[in-house]
């Protein structure tokens, strides 16, 4: 048999795109996630414009609900509407937003045509508009102006925000007023903006050629700190004992220094030590986010951001102001953009965790005006919650309000003013799912296979990495490999502004990549090694584990049987073997003595290929055909999962087959179970507290057990060393993983 590789999430079949369940890989009939929109906006395999070309003067245009006109959630619906590509091919121009603004200063003889934005239909009817542009104009309805999500094309967007449409005065003057000076000592400057470019040409060198050096470093907090960087970077091992107090050593801008101090003053040694890493431009790795610490998470981050595009806008209209007054025969330079404007993606899990960003976002920045608004709202959130409380806190975090898994938007920020659904070459920050982002940029064969808009991000951050694991992390590997790639098309790029570091192709090794999560795993620890590049070294923070088996409030005797592989390919067909040589007869010597009361077996699987293959087993094989069991996978339908359960309960079925991914998407509480074995260990030790410590726990006060009839038993091999370490304690997994004396070890 052709060995199974493990760990492909939610990619099985032929499904391009597979994610949870039939549809998104936690069953057909859910009941949360796609009842807040799909039902709305109609079928989402269909691709609508999101830019619907209308007469200003008529003022009757298609409603922003009718499905048959714009999909709120389909970056990429412009991609497929032919009607669309017409309109937009029309009005195509060959500037981008950075550079609208040098256009409309160099205008000779007599005020610009273009005025200010009025939301008042007679005062759009006298304002001078040039061409096509009157056309796409339509503020009849106020500042909600109605765009999709699209990434193609052009449209509004491009046309001067109206603080942003000055006269050269007035430009100078927000220059004076307004616009700080970066120090040369600002990690902005010294990163992004102005970096050396002998010290970065050798970095990159060493970074290619994979001479690195990694270092355990001293922190004033609980949390292990590991930073690695390029051989040729100099670092104090120390660096992080002395944590920032004030905001002035974060290196803000001046709007944000009142929000920062705030959250600031809140923040204990674990979280502070964050603020280096973070407003240092460094990648960072952290895997202990709690629902606790998420809020904290988030501020930091978005005040990070907003600092970054801040920084990044008030360089360019400086550098326009200068261009302005200098005369054209003076020879000038200011590379101060990227190829295309956004510069910040945000990837999340549900539509709800979107909206608490962008919450946090809009209460640090404070706009003066939010267009779209209530379209974000009623699209992203969702009031009334059908969960039930029983359910731990943990879910009721990821699953509470709308937890659609298939979204994508663009913020546009200006002076005064956030525009949400702002097409992506128009957009500062894109937030998406990692399935909502891989449908907008398509296959390699489509011939609108598209994801330029991707080419100029500076800052990446994946919050809820586990959760998002558990959606189908393929996808998040297909992302990031289609970052900062050279873009297919100039899109209005003035190159002669373009950084240097872009037009060489070395964008990634100064991205900036930021990763929260509840816990490690081989897959992120990949993303860690190879898709966090960056120039500025990248860190890691943990801790040390004391052992989910600690924290149980029974007493159970629990086994952790250890089986040895020939490689890592061959690892799972290793497993199989031990699971059917060693596991099978048991099972088979509890259900032929049912009437003992033996029954109630739990037979618990991380991974669907593992269930598959296990459930094909106990059906064919004749070794097997004396066990009744069951099945509940995270496929599997809410009327078959019923029958499970109750046949499991009643005796009917002696074992009962269970995926790690049916519990996170469902939660359920198994009554019945009286042993469990696990196939393998879960990855969240919450899941292990669950399983064992609830599922037997709630059979022993039950009095359908007892503690010394009730155990667990856990196959592990080396490759589970993180599992393992979560589960035992980082203590015991060392003596489990090397111990030469016995592959069996007992606890009580």
């Amino acid at each position: 048999m052709a060995p199974f590789v493990r760990g492909k999430r939610g990619a099985r079949g032929n499904s391009q795109f597979a994610t949870r369940g039939k549809n998104h890989g936690h069953g057909p009939s859910r009941g949360r996630g796609r009842s807040g929109s799909a039902t709305k906006n109609g079928d989402r395999s269909t691709f609508y414009a999101t830019r619907v070309e209308e007469e200003v003067a008529d003022g009757a245009g298609p409603s922003l609900e009718d499905p048959a006109t714009l999909d709120d959630e389909s970056v990429s619906d412009v991609l497929d509407d032919s009607d669309s590509d017409v309109d937009l091919t029309n009005e195509r121009t060959d500037t981008n937003p950075y550079n609208t603004l040098l256009q409309s200063l160099n205008a000779q003889n007599g005020p610009s045509e273009r005025k200010k934005r009025k939301f008042d239909k007679e005062i759009i009817q006298e304002t001078s508009l040039s061409g096509s542009h009157e056309k796409r104009l339509d503020f009849q309805n106020g500042p909600t102006t109605t765009e999709g999500d699209g990434v193609d094309g052009k449209g509004v967007d491009d046309q001067p925000d109206p603080e942003e449409a000055n006269t050269p005065d007035g430009i100078e003057q927000e220059v004076e007023e307004e616009i700080e000076e970066v120090a040369i000592e600002d990690p902005f400057s010294r990163h992004i903006a102005d970096p050396e470019e002998s010290h970065l040409a050798k970095r990159i060198g060493h970074i290619k050629s994979a001479k690195l050096k990694t270092v355990k470093v001293a922190t004033s907090s609980e949390l292990a700190c590991s930073f690695t960087a390029s051989e040729g970077l100099e670092f104090d091992q120390d660096m992080y004992k002395s944590l920032p107090q004030t905001t002035p050593a974060l290196h803000l801008k001046q709007r944000l220094q009142k929000p920062a101090e705030d959250i600031l003053s809140g923040l204990g040694n674990e979280h502070r030590v964050l603020t280096s890493p973070i407003f240092d431009y460094k990648d960072l790795l952290y895997v202990e986010r709690t629902i606790h610490n998420a809020d904290t998470l988030r501020k930091l981050s978005s005040l990070h951001v907003l600092n970054h595009l801040y920084k990044t806008r008030d360089r360019v209209i400086k550098n326009n102001a200068r261009l302005a007054k200098e005369s054209n025969e003076v020879d000038m330079e200011f590379r101060d953009q990227g190829f295309t404007r956004p510069k910040v993606l945000i990837i999340l899990p549900t539509r709800q965790n979107c909206a608490k960003w962008v919450e946090t976002i809009v209460s640090l920045c404070e706009p003066e005006q939010q267009e779209n608004r209530k379209r974000l709202q009623d699209s992203y959130t969702r009031t009334e919650d059908n969960l039930s409380e029983e359910k731990p806190i943990d879910f009721q975090e990821l699953f509470g309000g709308n937890d659609d898994d298939m979204f994508r938007v663009g913020l546009k920020f200006t002076r005064k003013t956030i525009k949400y659904f702002s097409q992506f070459y128009n957009s500062d920050i894109i937030f998406a799912s990692p399935l909502g982002l891989r449908m907008a940029i398509g296959t390699e064969n489509d011939k609108k296979h598209d994801h330029d808009y991707l080419s100029s991000i500076e800052i990446v951050i994946a919050d809820q990495a586990d959760a998002l694991s558990m959606q189908n992390w393929e996808h998040i590997e297909f992302i990031l490999e289609h970052l900062n790639l050279q873009p297919k098309e100039a899109h209005g790029c003035d190159f002669s502004r373009v950084r240097n570091w872009y037009l060489d192709g070395n964008a990634r090794y100064l991205r900036q990549t930021l990763i929260f999560a509840a816990f490690n795993f081989p897959a992120l620890n990949r993303l860690y090694l190879h898709q966090m590049l960056n120039v500025a070294g990248k860190i890691k923070l943990a801790k040390q584990h004391e052992g989910a088996m600690l924290e149980m409030v029974i007493s159970v005797k629990q086994t952790f049987s250890r089986f040895d592989y020939m490689n890592p390919v061959s690892e799972p067909d290793d497993r199989f073997a031990y699971f059917s040589t060693a596991i099978v007869p048991i099972l088979t010597k509890h259900s032929t003595q049912g009437i003992t009361g033996k029954q109630g077996i739990l037979v618990y699987l991380p991974s669907y290929a593992d269930f598959v293959r296990v459930r094909n087993h106990l059906a064919t094989s004749s070794a097997a055909q004396n066990i009744s069991f069951g099945s509940i996978s995270e496929y599997t339908s809410v009327r078959d999962v019923a029958r499970a359960r109750s046949h499991f309960f009643t005796g009917r079925h002696s074992v009962l087959l269970y995926t790690e991914r049916a519990h996170h998407f469902r939660r359920y509480h198994l009554r019945g179970v009286k042993k469990i074995f696990m196939y393998g260990l879960p990855e969240n030790p919450i899941f292990y507290k669950e399983v064992v410590g609830g599922f037997l726990g709630s059979s022993i006060r039950a009095g359908k057990t007892s503690t010394g009839e009730a155990g667990v038993r856990s196959l592990f091999s080396k490759l589970d060393v993180l599992k393992l370490e979560r589960i035992v304690g980082s203590s015991r997994m060392s003596s489990m993983i090397r111990e030469k004396g016995g592959d069996t070890f007992d606890f009580v």
